[in-house]
C-alpha cells in the first residue's frame, strides 16, 4: 500500500485493453465452433418432437375414419397411361377431413401452394424432384394400381403434406407370396415448416405409411444414415458377434431393430433415404413365431419381397429412432 499524505491507499487490480480484446477473441472463436453444432441438435430435437406429435395425431384420425378404401376413380387407358385418377384427392376431401383438420387442399399441378417443396435433399445428400407418385419414391412400385397421382394438404398445425394412394392394399400380410407394395394404403411425405428449409429427408422431412385396408396401421419411421452391419435378432454368444438390437444400441442408445411395418414404409420410400440404390435384405424385429428357435420377417428391398426366416439368420439391420 502507498502512502499518500497519512493515507495509506490500496492497488486496485484490473485487465488492460488488450486482455480484454483477446478474452473476447477466444470466446468469439469457441461460439464459433459450438453454436452451429448446437444449433442442429436444437433443431433436430424439435424436428422429431413435430414428427411424433404429426405421427400421434394421424393414427387417431385413421383410427376414426370408417374406411380408408374406396375412394376416387382410377381409370387406365390402352397406351398404359392414366386416364382418370381422383383417389388421392377424394381421399383427402371425403375421407381424412371428416376426422383431421385440414386448412387447405392442393391438387398435383398446385402442390407449392399447400407448402410442399419442388424439391427436397434426401437423406445421402442427393436433391430430388418432388415426387408426383409412390413409384418416384420407389421404382419397384412398378403395377399400374400404385401410379395414382399425388395430392396435397396444409395441417392447422402447420404441417405440409403430399399424399399417395393405392387402391389395391391388401389386408394383411396372409398369403404365400407377401410383398411390401401391397401392405401400403396410403403413404405421405410431410414437410415440418413448409417451403422454409431445409427440405431435407431426416430434418424437416419426413413420411408415414398407413398399412392395411383392415385393422390398419400407422408408421412414421425415423430411420438412422447408416446400418451398423449384419447381425441375427437372437443374442450372440461373444464369438458369433452381437445380435440385432446390440448393434442398434451401440450405434446410439435411442436406437432400435426396425420391426416388419416400419420396414415396409421405410421401404416405400427408399429414395429419401439412400436414394432407392439399396440391394440389401433386412432384418425385422417381427416374430412369427416365439422362442429363439422361432421365425421372423425379413425384407428384400431389391423387390419388396417379405420372407420368412430363422431368427438365427444374418442379415443387414436397418435402425430407427424410437
Amino acid at each position: 500500500m502507498d502512502n499518500l499524505n497519512g493515507v495509506y491507499l490500496k492497488k486496485l487490480a484490473g485487465f488492460t485493453l488488450a486482455e480484454v480484446l483477446i478474452t473476447l477473441t477466444i470466446i468469439g472463436i469457441v461460439a464459433a465452433i459450438t453454436l452451429p453444432s448446437l444449433l442442429v441438435n436444437i433443431n433436430d430435437k424439435a424436428w422429431n418432437a413435430q414428427r411424433k406429435a404429426f405421427h400421434a395425431r394421424m393414427s387417431q384420425a385413421i383410427g376414426e375414419m370408417d374406411s380408408i378404401s374406396g375412394y376416387g376413380e382410377v381409370e387406365v387407358g390402352e397406351d398404359d397411361q392414366l386416364v382418370t385418377d381422383t383417389v388421392a384427392e377424394s381421399f383427402i376431401i371425403d375421407g381424412l377431413s371428416k376426422v383431421y383438420r385440414i386448412q387447405n387442399i392442393c391438387n398435383k399441378n398446385n402442390l407449392t401452394a399447400c407448402g410442399i417443396p419442388s424439391s427436397i435433399i434426401t437423406m445421402s445428400g442427393d436433391t430430388i424432384n418432388a415426387p408426383k407418385s409412390i413409384v418416384d419414391l420407389n421404382p419397384d412400385f412398378v403395377d399400374e394400381t400404385y401410379r395414382t397421382s399425388v395430392a396435397g394438404f396444409e395441417t392447422v398445425n402447420g404441417e405440409s403434406v403430399a399424399l399417395y394412394y393405392n387402391t389395391n392394399c391388401k389386408s394383411s400380410l396372409d398369403g404365400q407370396s407377401k410383398k411390401a407394395q401391397d401392405a401400403v394404403c396410403v403413404n405421405m411425405v410431410f414437410d415440418l415448416n413448409g417451403l422454409k428449409g431445409p427440405n431435407e429427408a431426416g430434418k424437416d422431412i419426413g413420411f408415414l405409411t398407413v398399412l392395411y385396408r383392415t385393422n390398419s396401421v400407422v408408421v412414421a419411421p425415423m430411420p438412422f444414415a447408416s446400418s451398423p452391419g449384419s447381425a441375427a435378432l437372437v443374442p450372440g454368444d461373444g464369438e458369433e458377434g452381437d445380435d440385432a438390437a446390440t448393434l442398434c444400441q451401440k450405434m446410439n442408445e435411442d436406437a432400435k431393430v426396425s420391426d416388419i411395418d416400419n420396414l415396409i414404409s421405410l421401404f416405400a420410400n427408399s429414395r429419401l433415404i439412400n436414394g432407392g440404390d439399396d440391394n440389401n435384405t433386412y432384418i425385422s424385429s417381427t416374430s412369427i413365431s416365439a422362442g429363439a428357435d422361432g421365425t421372423i420377417y425379413s425384407l428384400d428391398f431389391t423387390n419388396g419381397d417379405i420372407s420368412e426366416e430363422d431368427k438365427s439368420e444374418e442379415f443387414e439391420v436397418i435402425c430407427i429412432k424410437r
